[in-house]
């Protein structure tokens, strides 16, 4: 296994922070949640609507509210496709930056186009005042696995790296369909899918009710 990587894992402390957030779904079977950040994009999205139809795998998709409102017939795509759908808020808006009422209206706002009760927050940072407040009307998914794929300084073989070496039963992971990960995205992706499907792993949705 690759040495340990708060960057693709965050700390255990950290994950404290969110005690009622998913990070993984817990259990011992080979099953792996996937997810994707950021979209719908046109140029992206249908690309891995494809790629998921070819595997016969479903994903959960955390979508951007402006990118939903610019792209609907690409979210209607996901929806007629049977995958879920989260709330990533409005605008990609970062809970740290803001003051509570901006950040609670603009994930209101995404919420109005995507009628989810999944959230995963922008950089899966927030303040503790907003978790409070969100944490009974929504069902925060975070991460086990971040494959970086947006990071232009990888390649697409660290991306793929970063998912295999560290995923485990119960992971979920992300990757983003968005213009800034395309490259890494579309190259490590397929392998990341045939590779753990030969170690017998299967891929699951998110479910609302966690």
């Amino acid at each position: 296994m690759m040495r340990w990587n708060p960057k693709v894992r965050l700390p255990k402390l950290l994950r404290l922070l969110y005690p009622e957030a998913f990070w993984c779904i817990p259990g011992n079977e080979k099953v792996v949640y996937l997810t994707f950040d950021d979209g719908p994009i046109p140029e992206i999205t249908p690309w891995v609507l494809r790629l998921l139809e070819e595997e016969n795998i479903p994903a959960t998709f955390f979508c951007v509210g402006e990118n939903v409102q610019k792209h609907p017939e690409e979210f209607r795509m996901i929806c007629e496709a049977g995958h879920p759908t989260g709330n990533h808020t409005f605008n990609h808006l970062q809970g740290l930056k803001c003051d509570n009422e901006t950040y609670l209206q603009n994930i209101e706002r995404a919420n109005e186009l995507i009628h989810s009760r999944l959230f995963r927050p922008p950089h899966g940072f927030l303040k503790r005042s907003q978790y409070r407040k969100l944490k009974n009307q929504y069902r925060f998914v975070m991460w086990d696995v971040l494959s970086r794929d947006f990071d232009r300084q990888l390649s697409a073989e660290q991306v793929y790296q970063n998912t295999i070496c560290f995923v485990r039963p119960g992971s979920i992971l992300v990757f983003h369909d968005s213009l800034k990960a395309e490259k890494n995205m579309k190259e490590a992706l397929p392998r990341v899918i045939r590779e753990l499907k030969s170690r017998g792993y299967r891929f699951e949705t998110i479910p609302e009710g966690i």
